[in-house]
């Protein structure tokens, strides 16, 4: 069966960055073609970045959206991690609590937008535990799978070496279960930066989210709108490659079957 080459060095990066010029090009001609004012040019919205930095602005509301996201994400791994390993272990107590889950996970965390501020008010909090609700579920739910994917033989082998349950479940199920955990993690991190943008449009004043939202409302500034979005979509990039350099580490990816 015959499976696709690998990419050389130089392709990983010349494709994407030629696929990235052409899209600017075609934002410039679009631009150029309809001759829009309201809509910005690459060059203005490059104009619109410059002026937030010298400003001083952008890094402040880089840092804030990142705490945010690190918070949350946090406070969801801390909890999600455990309980999803414990509900995977014993399948009795996921029985219980999985229609619980299932009618909770698919609210959008937008949803608990005014919940939210019921509860915490606007600020800090509020957006927290909105970027919490979005990364909790998808945590849970592949710690789970993780652990029931694990192959009976793993189990079977350690039991044969006298583990006690406990030991079985920390040496061997979990690092087994690590792949798609880490894969669960990527997915709510990128979720969590998702709701973090739009918690700020609503919830806080400041962050990228609300700089966006305040560049629309101020003057209608939509260079910075778009320089923002921009900004946004790059660390959300930054993030992600950063979690999948993760899952390249041989300690992570030994739970990984190779098949014939």
């Amino acid at each position: 069966m015959s499976t696709l080459a690998e990419p050389k060095r130089w392709e990983k990066f010349f494709w994407p960055l030629l696929v990235s010029a052409l899209l600017l090009a075609a934002w410039h001609y679009c631009i150029v073609w309809t001759a829009t004012r309201i809509f910005p040019s690459p060059l203005e919205v490059e104009r619109g970045m410059a002026e937030l930095l010298r400003e001083h602005v952008l890094w402040g509301d880089i840092s804030d959206s990142l705490r945010r996201v690190a918070i949350g994400f946090g406070a969801a791994t801390a909890l999600g991690i455990p309980l999803g390993l414990v509900l995977g272990w014993y399948p009795a107590a996921d029985y219980v609590v999985n229609p619980v889950m299932q009618i909770l996970r698919p609210i959008s965390p937008i949803a608990w937008i005014p919940v939210a501020i019921i509860f915490f008010g606007v600020g800090d909090d509020a957006a927290i535990f909105l970027i919490f609700l979005g990364a909790f579920f998808p945590i849970v739910v592949a710690c789970i799978d993780g652990v029931s994917n694990v192959p009976s033989v793993y189990r079977r082998a350690g039991r044969n070496f006298g583990l006690s349950p406990q030991q079985l479940l920390r040496q061997v199920v979990f690092p087994a279960a690590l792949p798609q955990i880490i894969v669960g993690l990527r997915i709510a991190l990128g979720i969590a930066w998702l709701v973090v943008v739009a918690a700020e449009m609503i919830a806080v004043d400041s962050g990228l989210g609300y700089l966006v939202i305040d560049s629309r409302n101020s003057g209608k500034r939509y260079d910075l709108v778009v320089a923002a979005m921009l900004l946004i979509g790059v660390i959300g990039l930054a993030l992600d490659l950063g979690f999948r350099r993760l899952e390249k580490i041989k300690s992570v990816r030994w739970g990984f079957r190779n098949e014939a």
